[in-house]
């Protein structure tokens, strides 16, 4: 029986550092550095996220969508993954991804993993190939929409719910579950979470939801 949910945030909690998965893309597409540029800027609230994620998109196009899949399979990733996952399971917790991550990331770290599922903006595709064009946007508010779906969908509501993450993204849903678990997270993401973990084991934030299901 399930008793509740946990949210993963992907880039900067599952991804270590500064660098995002789309930037992990962008590095083979030629445009990172344009990239990086642009998430900073949305970082400090001086560009939408719709305008970063275009940026990006742009550069998928004709590129074929299993090799964008295979240059995933190198993903800088913190240790404990699959770890915390299958201890998500043994405690009858969901372990779902809650990300702006594209949809393709999420798809590979819930085949990897064992994550349930995830959600993400996507990039259009036509004939196994992205055509660069922007299906899908996302952003902080439609993470908690994702979040909140997820717990409806499951029977279970968002307090008994717990939400780990490192950023801007996450303060919505920081102030909408139970616990907020802050993973190397920023200044914003640190005040909005109810516990912080710092390191470079996901596994680190078991106690802390151990603790807090023993409430």
């Amino acid at each position: 029986m399930t008793t509740g949910i946990v949210f993963f945030d992907v880039d900067g909690t599952l991804i270590p550092g500064v660098a995002s998965s789309a930037v992990h893309i962008a590095r083979r597409l030629g445009h990172a550095a344009e990239l990086l540029e642009a998430e900073d800027l949305w970082d400090r609230g001086l560009m939408s996220g719709p305008a970063v994620e275009r940026l990006d998109a742009i550069r998928w196009a004709g590129s074929p969508v299993a090799q964008v899949r295979a240059w995933l399979a190198d993903l800088p990733l913190v240790d404990g993954i699959a770890e915390t996952v299958a201890w998500c399971v043994e405690h009858d917790l969901q372990p779902v991804l809650a990300t702006l991550a594209w949809q393709a990331v999420g798809d590979e770290l819930c085949d990897r993993f064992g994550f349930l599922h995830a959600n993400g903006a996507r990039v259009a595709q036509v004939d196994g190939r992205y055509t660069g064009e922007v299906e899908l946007s996302i952003d902080e508010h439609g993470k908690l929409e994702h979040a909140r779906r997820a717990a409806a969908a499951a029977g279970i509501p968002l307090a008994d719910c717990v939400a780990v993450g490192d950023g801007r993204s996450d303060v919505p849903l920081f102030g909408a579950v139970g616990l907020a678990v802050g993973f190397n997270a920023n200044v914003a993401a640190s005040a909005a979470a109810h516990r912080t973990v710092v390191g470079g084991d996901l596994r680190a934030v078991i106690p802390v939801i151990e603790e807090w299901l023993g409430r």
